[in-house]
Parts: C-alpha cells; sequence; structure tokens
C-alpha cells in the first residue's frame, strides 16, 4: 500500500505540472508509452527494481529506452524519478498517472467481458445505460472470457453487474444448498 501512495503522489505532481505547461495529454502519451514498455520488457522492470544498479546506471538505460520516444518534460521526470530511488515503483507511477489523467479528463473505463462476442446492438444498449450515469467520456474494453457461458459481466469503477449464466448457476446452487 505505500508504494501506491508514493506513486500516486509522484503521479499527482506529474500531472499537475502537464497541466500548468498545458502539456497533460503529450505526457498522458508518453506514460502509456512508459507503462507499455515496462509491461513487455520484464527485464528492464527488474533492472530498475534492483538495489544493485546504481541510479545513473538506471539513468542511462532510461535515456537510451525513453529519450527518442518521449518528451523532455518526461524524461525530466523519470531522471526525477531514478534520482529519487523510486525507479523500482515506476510502472506503478506511470499507472497511476493515467488514471489521475483518465479522472481528471472525466474518462470512465467499462469493462465489458462475455462468453462469446456481442453485437454491436448490445453494446450499444450497454453504453446508452452507462452514459445516463456518467456525463464524460466512456471506454469500452470488451474481453471475452467462456467461463462465463453465457451473458456478460459489466464493470465500472467498483461496481459491477453480472449476468452471466455461471453467475445464476451459482446463485441457484446455493440456494438449493440452504
Amino acid at each position: 500500500m505505500k508504494g501506491n501512495k508514493v506513486a500516486s503522489r509522484y503521479a499527482k505532481a506529474l500531472l499537475d505540472l502537464a497541466v500548468e505547461k498545458n502539456s497533460l495529454d503529450q505526457v498522458n502519451n508518453d506514460m502509456l508509452h512508459v507503462a507499455q514498455v515496462l509491461d513487455e520488457s520484464k527485464d528492464l522492470s527488474a533492472v530498475l527494481g534492483s538495489p544493485v544498479i546504481s541510479p545513473d546506471k538506471k539513468a542511462t538505460i532510461l535515456d537510451a529506452v525513453f529519450e527518442k520516444n518521449i518528451s523532455p518534460m518526461s524524461i525530466g521526470f523519470l531522471r526525477l524519478i531514478v534520482k529519487k530511488t523510486r525507479a523500482g515503483i515506476l510502472t506503478e507511477i506511470a499507472d497511476s498517472f493515467i488514471s489521475h489523467y483518465k479522472k481528471h479528463n472525466n474518462i470512465l473505463d467499462v469493462y465489458l467481458t462475455s462468453a462469446v462476442a456481442l453485437d454491436n446492438s448490445v453494446k450499444e444498449k450497454v453504453l446508452i445505460k452507462v452514459k445516463a450515469k456518467h456525463t464524460g467520456q466512456v471506454n469500452l474494453i470488451e474481453k471475452i472470457d467462456t467461463t462465463l457461458i453465457g451473458g456478460f459481466v459489466v464493470r465500472m469503477d467498483d461496481a459491477q453487474l453480472d449476468a452471466s449464466i455461471a453467475n445464476q448457476l451459482t446463485n441457484l446452487k446455493n440456494l438449493l444448498l440452504n
């Protein structure tokens, strides 16, 4: 939990700076890129988290990986993270920034999980219901999970609507056993 609070504070500071410098969208794209690279390269994540590797070496590695692909502000931020010996939580910082960015811009991620691919009319109905309760932008993220058997699960923020056959069967089983 402590790492999450620290990551959130660094991310919030970067968000505030990006807003002040009028480069919020650019920094968001940079953090999306950083998060993707770190997610795809477990070796890079391991190097950044290693206490054996010096901060200077970590800064050199980050410069080599990111300098040509992200803005000078974001590179400066990465160097600051390394200097403050927080390189091991860079993934969490990037993810936290993306989360703060979405909250700042009133963007809601809605996760729609179904047993099979849903047609556009069902997706539109889900979006209409969500947009009735949320005034900002809605990102629909779809996922297929065959263990649901049928139906779907909609998750947004801390709310979840489970209209899956698997859930209905579990509820029926619990009802019969009690």
